[in-house]
């Protein structure tokens, strides 16, 4: 056996709850001392009940590169998903690594896990043969989850076999989140119904919360209604009424999972399939004696820890959420992403975010100036990710951007530290924007708010992507006010705002201005003989002339209306007037050479030179250069060159 690393994915949703925190605690433990990377993939989907969300929540897991890793350990009945679920255990197979599930058998991959038939039926059992109960309520978890459906079968089992008629408003489907006991509670309390004798759940997490609301409502544990869980979670095992639940090591099959994966990956032979152990728990919520007096002592101080956790916490996403909302640039989310992260006592802190991650709405300069959203990432990350933030060691250090593929930089070094990672999706509803990294820290396990520390994040950066869109629609919107579309020059607003300031300083420091007025010649002949495809053709060329002719900071030029052009130079005398007149004619008869229309683009040019004057309005000139135009006009009339 070598000492090479050995890198793990642990693939789970959800480890603010229990039963993914005490098992990742048993991985955890296992990994210590074993020259094991940990590479945690965690969405915390199904949560907030919002498909567009959980979309953004489960994306997390299209980043994993299985053919990087050594193993992977699958929590996936954690994840509300059939379809991430299959997509997950698809990956896995084509990277042909060995991989452990725990507590959903897909035959083909390692496996940890209970009897979870045998154990629901011995609970449902003791409330029909040692409390005689009649009526029973159930809670169930998710409709596809393997553990959920083996629960429920063992329910209607139980009922079948003691006569006892299945009652499907009895059943209470579930995801397996404390807030499915408080709703199921409220809906039965709410339909009038005789209430049951005893209620059993899925699980602890909805067993705690229906007790809660029952004595919200009170109505007494065990006195009115019996309660029962599933899991003996340690916040079931230390309430009042202590909860009766089925007793299952969760901290082993965490331990054991990691185990096959580094037996495996060293030749040591291990048991595809291994079956733990469960105990039913009668504990208080049922009626039956269950001292739980030596517990206390360690229970209180378990419940200040998590109060000072919560008020140290608390504060500091207040905090956090306040310095966000003033945030107006990626720069200020940056910096007050710094400084939350150093209060994180962080080894390692990353956020990667797709290299197009700010973009916001493509705009279409067509005549109908119409608008088109752009396409945005809801699947996967872009190739290439930018680390827009690194924290190493105590310092803020410069990452290059690389490639989606490696996950993070540097993460498959061979040095003598085993790190763990904690991979978290940043988005918004679907819209991917990127993900950041957590290493070495107790943070996602221990603190009740990670979850919101890295919605707020996520949240952050997508109000700085809607403001950097807006401003790019409100430059867009001014383009529009100012540009004439056909031309792609200034249009008569954009001449005024345009030209006025440089006449304004020209009158200041005394100067001469030119003011050149274009007319083309013959468009209405274009319009009703060719269709107004060619007269537009024929204005674009005559815009383009113009635009040649203009490319410095002294000049401005405008479509001024219909077929008329105008352009405005500062410092401009009578051989610059007649040059740029010359080099307009000289454009339109190459034109005419290059794509010979049947017609021939022509102008009628007048310009007017004069010293500029704070008493001598531009549009003054304008009317004189418009006046000189006409003139030019009137000599050429009968000689336009029209075919």
């Amino acid at each position: 056996m070598d000492n090479k690393k050995i890198n793990i994915a642990v693939i789970v949703s959800g480890i603010d709850e229990e039963y993914q925190n005490t098992i990742l605690k048993g991985i955890h433990e296992f990994a210590k001392g074993k020259n094991i990377n940990l590479l945690h993939f965690v969405a915390f989907g199904g949560i907030l009940k919002s498909t567009m969300y959980d979309a953004g929540e489960f994306n997390i897991y299209k980043l994993v590169n299985y053919n990087k890793v050594d193993g992977v350990i699958l929590l996936t009945n954690t994840i509300s998903s059939d379809e991430q679920t299959e997509e997950i255990t698809s990956a896995v197979r084509n990277a042909g690594i060995p991989a452990v599930s725990v507590d959903n058998d897909f035959g083909d991959m390692y496996y940890i896990g209970i009897d979870n038939f045998k154990a629901m039926k011995e609970m449902i059992e003791h409330f029909l043969d040692c409390h005689h109960c009649k009526k029973i309520n159930y809670i169930t978890g998710p409709r596809e989850n393997p553990e959920s459906a083996l629960r429920l079968k063992a329910y209607k089992t139980v009922l079948e076999e003691h006569g006892i008629p299945v009652e499907e408003n009895r059943i209470f489907w579930g995801a397996f989140r404390g807030e499915d006991g408080r709703e199921a509670i409220r809906k039965l309390l709410a339909s009038g119904e005789e209430l049951p004798d005893v209620i059993i759940c899925a699980n602890d997490a909805m067993a705690l919360s229906a007790t809660v609301e029952l004595q919200k409502n009170d109505i007494s544990v065990p006195e009115d209604i019996m309660i029962a869980g599933f899991d003996n979670i340690y916040a079931a095992k230390h309430y009042s009424p202590s909860i009766t639940s089925v007793e299952r090591p969760l901290k082993i099959s965490g331990y054991k999972a990691c185990e096959k994966i580094y037996s495996h990956i060293n030749g040591i032979k291990t048991e595809r399939v291994e079956i733990l152990d469960t105990k039913c728990i009668f504990g208080e919520s049922c009626g039956c004696s269950f001292d739980n007096l030596n517990g206390i002592p360690e229970y209180k101080r378990s419940n200040y820890r998590t109060i000072e956790s919560i008020n140290i916490d608390v504060p500091m996403i207040n905090r956090m959420f306040c310095d966000f909302e003033e945030s107006v640039s990626i720069r200020d989310n940056i910096n007050i992403l710094k400084k939350f992260v150093q209060e994180l006592k962080i080894e390692k802190f990353f956020l990667c975010m797709c290299s197009d991650w700010n973009s916001g709405y493509a705009f279409t300069r067509r005549t109908d100036k119409s608008v088109t959203r752009a396409e945005y990432i809801t699947e996967g990350y872009t190739d290439r990710m930018d680390v827009m933030l690194a924290y190493v060691d105590s310092k803020f250090v410069e990452y290059d951007s690389f490639n989606s593929n490696e996950m993070l930089p540097d993460i498959f070094n061979q040095s003598n530290k085993c790190d763990m990672y904690y991979f978290m999706p940043i988005h918004f509803r679907d819209r991917c924007l990127g993900y950041c990294v957590m290493c070495n820290t107790n943070f996602p396990l221990v603190s009740k708010v990670f979850h919101t520390w890295v919605m707020s994040v996520s949240n952050a950066f997508e109000n700085v992507r809607k403001i950097m869109c807006l401003d790019q629609m409100v430059d867009e919107l001014d383009r529009l006010y100012i540009i004439d579309p056909l031309g792609q020059i200034y249009n008569r607003h954009g001449f005024s705002k345009n030209a006025e300031p440089l006449y304004q300083k020209c009158a200041e420091e005394l100067g001469c201005v030119m003011i050149m007025f274009i007319d083309m010649d013959g468009l209405k002949y274009v319009n009703d003989n060719f269709g107004h495809n060619e007269g537009d053709f024929a204005l674009c060329r005559m815009s383009d002339a113009i635009k040649s002719v203009c490319r410095t900071d002294r000049e401005v030029c405008a479509r001024f209306g219909g077929d008329e052009f105008i352009i405005f130079a500062s410092g401009y005398k009578e051989e610059d007037a007649l040059r740029m007149s010359r080099r307009i004619t000289d454009y339109l008869d190459e034109c005419n050479k290059k794509y010979n229309k049947p017609y021939t683009i022509a102008a009628s040019i007048g310009y007017h030179i004069t010293s500029a004057s704070v008493n001598k309005p531009l549009y003054k000139l304008i009317s004189i250069a418009d006046q000189k135009m006409y003139e030019q006009k009137k000599l050429r009339k009968g000689k336009q060159n029209i075919r």
